[in-house]
C-alpha cells in the first residue's frame, strides 16, 4: 500500500500516529502514514522522533524514498530499537528545522521571480540555499535583495493547487526547471502559487512552503558566483546583508 503523504496537504502538520508496516534489514522503517518529509526536489528529508507507546523515542535522522515517491522510509539514528509490525507510533518532526526549510524553500521560488531565468539546479539549506539559473547577464546582487525583500514584505499568499499530470503534459511551459522534472506517477501534481489567483508565481513543485511570503523573514543574496559561461549560482541567507562577512 502506498503510504499516505500527510505532508503533501498540510505542511504545518508536525505529529501524527502511523502504524509500522515494514522494518527493513537495515533498520528502515516504513509507515500507513507520515507528516515526515521524504528528501527530494532539492529539500532535505524531516529528521525528527518516532514515540512508542512506552513514551521511548526511535531518533530519525533521516528520511528518503524507496523505490518510487509512494514508498517513503524513515531511517533510524545508529544504535536505536527497532518497532514491531503493527506497532502503533506517534511521530513528531524537528518543527524548528523543518520551519526553516519551509521559509528558505519559499524563497527559492520567490527568486525564481525575481530572476525569470530556465533553473539548472537548487539546493535547499537550514542556513543557505543555492538557485543555478541558465544566464549570462550581469546582475547586482543588492538589487536582487532588495527586489526579494519586497515580495516578503507584501506579505502575498502560498497556497497548493492541484492538477493531473495529463494537465502539467499539456502545459510544460510552467516547469521552470531545466533539468529536474515534477514528481509525475501519482495521478496529481503540486502547483505552488504565490499571490492572489496565482499573479506573483506558479510552479509544479512537492516541497514544503510556509503560508504567507512575509513568514520568510530576512533574507538576502549573499553571492552571485559564475558557473560556466552560462550558468549563474545565487546563495541565499536569512539575515541582512551586513551580517555576513
Amino acid at each position: 500500500m502506498p503510504v499516505n503523504a500527510l505532508f503533501r496537504d498540510d505542511f504545518y502538520l508536525s505529529t501524527c500516529e502511523a502504524v509500522v508496516t515494514a522494518v527493513h534489514e537495515d533498520g528502515g522503517i516504513e509507515l500507513d502514514q507520515t507528516c515526515f518529509y521524504a528528501t527530494s526536489g532539492g529539500q532535505p528529508g524531516d529528521t525528527g522522533f518516532l514515540e512508542r507507546t512506552d513514551g521511548s523515542k526511535i531518533e530519525i535522522g533521516l528520511t528518503k524514498h524507496g523505490a518510487d515517491k509512494s514508498v517513503i522510509i524513515h531511517v533510524p539514528t545508529e544504535g536505536q530499537a527497532a518497532p514491531e509490525l503493527g506497532e502503533k507510533l506517534t511521530l513528531h518532526i524537528d518543527w524548528q528545522r523543518r520551519y526553516r526549510l519551509m521559509r528558505m524553500h519559499t524563497a527559492c521560488h520567490l527568486l525564481s521571480v525575481v530572476c525569470p531565468w530556465p533553473i539548472t539546479g537548487a539546493a535547499v539549506g537550514e542556513d543557505e540555499s543555492r538557485v543555478d539559473f541558465d544566464m549570462s547577464e550581469t546582475i547586482d546582487k543588492d538589487e536582487v535583495t532588495s527586489k526579494l525583500m519586497d515580495l516578503v514584505q507584501q506579505n502575498h499568499p502560498v497556497f497548493l493547487k492541484w492538477i493531473t499530470d495529463e494537465e502539467l503534459a499539456a502545459n510544460p511551459d510552467i516547469v521552470k526547471s531545466k533539468n529536474v522534472r515534477p514528481p509525475l506517477g501519482l495521478g496529481r501534481v503540486s502547483l505552488v502559487c504565490i499571490g492572489e489567483d496565482s499573479a506573483v508565481d506558479s510552479q509544479p513543485c512537492g516541497g514544503t512552503h510556509v503560508s504567507e511570503t512575509q513568514e520568510v523573514g530576512e533574507i538576502y543574496i549573499a553571492k552571485i558566483e559564475k558557473k560556466g559561461k552560462e550558468n549563474r549560482r545565487f546563495r541565499i541567507r536569512f539575515g541582512k546583508p551586513d551580517a555576513s562577512a
